[in-house]
């Protein structure tokens, strides 16, 4: 009879995987043996693994690349780093040495793109792709941007306004592009994107606004769907309607040149993840090309801005059950060491589900169980997992020490969950471990933040510590 944990995986999955197998009753990630980390650093503990972005942005290249060689595309591919989903040095550095460039969304990116340069780590031959509605200290940095000689700024207009704001900013001209008002699906609460100029209004602004400027080029369109680049009849509607007012518009604006295709590949949430994306690159650019030879125009550059798709992967949260509690005699709730609100707030946020396995004692019983974190709030729990609405880890043992780890969280939940700052119920914002290869494959670890302290937490909240 099957009935340890390893067994239910293996039989309920394609198990061992690319990035995890088992060895001596413990997980490893990449070939790193997590039960390591935990014994050095302690839980609870966040990890970021640098190699894996630099993986995924090399795949999305060829990806791309491929297909516009199968197409014999006319137009070239640039791929932008979308900053909102972890704004890290580490991630940062990590990303540009790939020949990567960025799409920016608030004032401050143009304050780390400064810092960066000061480094050394980039010049003013990178692409800076403006989004985000502007404020004026947002305005104001794109503007002393080009003004530094950053010739490739191109701040993507979000309303009707920004225009005459830019122009304020600078003296010289300026290449834009224009977000387009994506309708948004159906089970949306609202029917078009608050973001970006509506499709029956794109044209006549740029005809009012641009056309007879000379200080302004129209350069991009950007195209951006909220749930992401997924094979469905929405998606590939909405993309039907961008490529109809960008060959509208390419008729009677030689200067546009660019199609921003906002929105990344989703990233693996569960064992048995399954997603084409050799395919959705090729028909991307298929639908894009036939478009354009419908309609006599050249195929635009395609330019990408993948955020989760290039760092989700890169990073895990490890955590200890400090407890079983039994509520009543058919739940059995796993205490973590930690909060799922302020550790991985899309749990709690908008129903996000993570990849989760435990890092120790495969070859034990199992159970199911709950996941609850140690805040004083009813909806601070992890209760949903690739075993169809439930969570089956090895049995709990007092004696002996339970890890589970969640994977894949490397986009967002530091800058939603607030890193270093207050956290709910001031649960402490846990370590942060930095793992690295050399160009020999050794692996490398080091600490980039310790776990939160009672001193750095008071004085925020403007105690005398």
């Amino acid at each position: 009879m099957k009935i340890k944990y390893i067994d239910l995986i293996e039989q309920s999955f394609d198990f061992p995987q690319e990035e995890f197998y088992v060895e001596d009753d413990e997980l490893y990630f990449h070939e790193i043996p997590l039960m390591d980390i935990v014994k050095q650093y302690g839980t609870p503990l966040k990890f970021t693994y640098l190699p894996i972005i630099s993986e995924s942005i090399e795949k999305a290249r060829m990806w791309f690349n491929v297909a516009m060689a199968k197409a014999n595309y006319g137009g070239k591919y640039f791929q932008c780093y979308c900053t909102k989903s972890s704004h890290f040095s580490f991630v940062m550095e990590e990303v540009l040495k790939n020949n990567v460039h960025i799409e920016t969304s608030s004032a401050f990116d143009i304050n780390i793109i400064r810092s960066m340069e000061d480094e050394g780590v980039v010049d003013k031959t990178l692409h800076v792709v403006c989004n985000g509605f502007k404020l004026p200290e947002y305005i104001e940095n794109i503007g002393e941007l080009i003004n530094d000689g950053y010739d490739y700024v191109i701040p993507v207009l979000d309303n009707t306004v920004e225009l005459d704001q830019l122009l304020g900013a600078t003296d010289k001209n300026l290449n834009v592009g224009i977000r387009i008002a994506s309708e948004e699906e159906p089970k949306f609460e609202f029917y078009t994107s608050r973001l970006g100029i509506g499709y029956q209004d794109l044209v006549s602004y740029y005809k009012s606004h641009i056309q007879n400027n000379k200080r302004v080029n129209l350069k991009m369109l950007h195209f951006f769907i909220n749930t992401g680049i997924k094979d469905t009849a929405y998606y590939w509607s909405e993309l039907n309607k961008c490529m109809n007012v960008y060959c509208e518009l390419k008729k009677i604006c030689p200067s546009l040149d660019s199609l921003n295709i906002g929105g990344g590949f989703p990233i693996k949430n569960n064992l048995s993840y399954e997603y084409d994306y050799d395919y959705m690159a090729e028909e991307i650019i298929n639908q894009v090309k036939n478009a354009c030879v419908s309609n006599g125009v050249p195929e635009p550059d395609i330019y990408t801005e993948f955020g989760t798709f290039t760092v989700g992967e890169s990073g895990g949260a490890i955590y200890s059950v400090a407890h079983q509690k039994r509520q009543n005699d058919k739940e059995k709730w796993n205490m973590i060491d930690s909060s799922f609100i302020t550790t991985l707030p899309d749990t709690w946020a908008t129903s996000k589900r993570f990849l989760m396995l435990p890092i120790n004692r495969w070859e034990c019983e199992y159970e199911r169980v709950f996941l609850g974190g140690v805040t004083c709030d009813s909806d601070d729990y992890y209760n949903s997992e690739q075993h169809v609405n439930a969570i089956y880890l090895p049995k709990y043992d007092p004696k002996n020490v339970l890890y589970i780890g969640f994977f894949n969280v490397g986009a967002y939940q530091e800058s939603i969950g607030g890193f270093g700052g207050i956290q709910h119920c001031l649960t402490p914002a846990p370590k942060h471990i930095i793992i690295n290869r050399d160009e020999e494959g050794k692996i490398s670890t080091r600490l980039f933040s310790k776990e939160q302290s009672y001193k750095s937490m008071l004085k925020t909240l403007g105690y005398n510590y």
